[in-house]
């Protein structure tokens, strides 16, 4: 059946029959403007030879966008309520598979494998709850999926640091983490009144395309990652004190890395740049001992 999954009156007839109400602990909200799924979709890039996975289709409002474009869209979601709403808005796209579970505890290299086998392309498309963005994210990137972009609707707040490049004012730990495994950008906001029910915030897709060979040189990437962590925890604090109360090496060692590197002895995390933390890390944790 061909629903209207953007008319209020349609939603809350079809929640109602199912017995369902949202949940904040899950951090739903689903999209209600017919405009913004299929500009989403589009921006995706898929066409028939490519998978597509989704995560967290809710109603299915984005995902019957997908499934008009793509050969094969897989859908996780760990709500049990809506697995009988998805059956019956997707019911008409034969291309379309729920996958029961929850994207955080599931083995995406195997499920990717075994369900997009003859794609020739594998793209990853999603509304996320806000609670569960950064997590989410960082779990595409480490995991090294054979994915070829990922397109996600987050808080602008979010979108923003999750897009700010290493050395600028706006850059964080999930920032400089997200630049080290792909390229970051915002594609357009999206507002408040555009969900049912209506966050109190803002939204905005990005697309982060994972590099296919590291940019950066480093013998342990979780030595750079608690590095970076680690310049970023105590960000009024200069990147020495930072470094230096947070992994405990000493100030002499970190200023004398900064020196070598021609960096100012008073920078601060959010001036240096990807290559500065790869480079530090090179030094500061190589010689360790």
């Amino acid at each position: 059946m061909n629903y209207n999954l953007c008319d209020y009156n349609v939603i809350n007839s079809l929640l109602k029959k199912h017995g369902f109400k949202f949940s904040k602990a899950l951090g739903q909200n689903f999209i209600i403007d017919g405009d913004i799924c299929p500009e989403m979709a589009q921006a995706l890039g898929a066409d028939k030879k490519t998978g597509v996975l989704e995560i967290g289709p809710g109603i299915g409002v984005l995902t019957k966008e997908l499934c008009k474009r793509a050969g094969k869209v897989c859908a996780v979601e760990l709500d049990k309520r809506l697995y009988p709403v998805l059956a019956e808005t997707l019911g008409d796209y034969p291309n379309f598979e729920l996958v029961e579970g929850d994207i955080m505890k599931l083995n995406l290299r195997e499920l990717i494998s075994e369900k997009f086998r003859g794609c020739s392309s594998v793209k990853i498309c999603a509304n996320l709850p806000y609670y569960i963005t950064s997590p989410v994210i960082m779990l595409l990137l480490e995991s090294r999926l054979d994915v070829d972009e990922i397109v996600v609707m987050v808080q602008r707040e979010a979108a923003e640091r999750l897009c700010a490049e290493a050395g600028t004012r706006e850059c964080g730990a999930v920032s400089a983490a997200v630049q080290y495994y792909g390229r970051a950008e915002i594609l357009f906001g999206v507002g408040r009144e555009c969900f049912m029910p209506s966050p109190k915030v803002d939204s905005a897709v990005i697309r982060i395309t994972p590099y296919s060979e590291p940019q950066y040189k480093v013998k342990d990437e979780r030595a750079l990652f608690a590095l970076i962590k680690a310049a970023f925890s105590q960000r009024r604090k200069t990147a020495v004190n930072s470094v230096s109360a947070t992994v405990g090496i000493p100030k002499e060692r970190v200023l004398s890395a900064l020196e070598s590197l021609s960096l100012d002895a008073n920078i601060r995390a959010e001036k240096l740049t990807m290559e500065d933390f790869a480079k530090l890390s090179e030094i500061l944790f190589d010689n360790e001992g």
